[in-house]
Order: structure tokens, then C-alpha cells, then sequence
């Protein structure tokens, strides 16, 4: 996936691509951020699921500042930020649509033996370990409280 990052950087460069060029280094920065926070706690570089984490961050971090900028009435900047999650979003892995998360989501309540809603941390945490970077899982978690037994 680094290599990627640096195949498609060199790329908008050659091509003129701002946005893109400019996106891709903000990817790179927050990366080596991670890194460094890692080996800090004794660990080595990020994992791809790690990587996968953190651009799916960023893209929400994007999703919120539309948000508010389109509250408040500054289109451009809500363009700029959507066209980074765009290109931040290209890198992620195909994301998984409302029937395919509800049979993982199936699935995960099966293996884990999920009765109630206190068991709802086992299955999102089998679905995180299995679907980084495929799934959303605010939007997991809301299906997850539906397809749990009450009580």
C-alpha cells in the first residue's frame, strides 16, 4: 500500500494533479504520524489494517468538515474537502453494501453465540477483524443493535 501512495503521488505529479498531489502527501504525513506513535509503544511500522484505519479516519474527519462548512455557507472549502475524501477514498478497498454487511454481521452473531446486546462488542469485534477498511462500522454498529436479540 506505500508503494502505491508513492506511485500515484509521482503520478499527479506528472500530471499536474494539485488536489490529488497534495492529498496524497497529507496521507503520507498522517502515516508517518502513525508510525512514529507505534514505535513508540515498541511496535514496528503501520500494518495495511492499520493504514486501512486511518485513511477510513481521515475520510470522516473530511465528511465532518462539509458538514460544517456547508453550515456555514463555504461551498469551496466543502468542494476542497470532497474531493480529498475522494482521493482518499480510492485507496480504500471496495466497501461493502447494506446485504453483504448484514450476512457478516449474520455471521459474526453465529460465531460468537451473540444473545443480547451485551454481546454486541464480540461481533463488531469480529467484523473489525475481518472487514478493516471494508465495512462502515458506525453504520455496522446500528445494524448490529437491530439484528441483536433485545433483553
Amino acid at each position: 500500500m506505500r508503494e502505491r501512495f508513492t506511485t500515484e503521488m509521482k503520478e499527479a505529479m506528472k500530471a499536474g494533479d494539485k488536489r490529488k498531489l497534495g492529498t496524497i502527501r497529507l496521507i503520507q504525513a498522517a502515516l508517518k504520524d502513525k508510525d512514529i506513535e507505534l514505535r513508540g509503544t515498541g511496535k514496528g511500522p503501520a500494518t495495511e489494517d492499520e493504514i486501512l484505519a486511518l485513511l477510513q479516519k481521515m475520510i470522516k474527519q473530511r465528511q465532518e468538515s462539509i458538514t460544517m462548512y456547508e453550515q456555514g455557507g463555504r461551498e469551496e472549502l466543502a468542494q476542497q474537502e470532497r474531493e480529498e475524501a475522494a482521493v482518499i477514498s480510492s485507496f480504500l478497498p471496495q466497501q461493502m453494501d447494506e446485504a453483504e454487511i448484514k450476512a457478516a454481521i449474520q455471521a459474526a452473531i453465529a460465531e460468537t453465540g451473540a444473545a443480547s446486546m451485551k454481546d454486541m462488542g464480540k461481533v463488531v469485534g469480529i467484523l473489525r477483524g475481518k472487514y478493516a477498511g471494508r465495512m462502515d462500522f458506525g453504520r455496522a454498529s446500528g445494524l448490529v443493535k437491530e439484528m441483536l436479540p433485545k433483553g
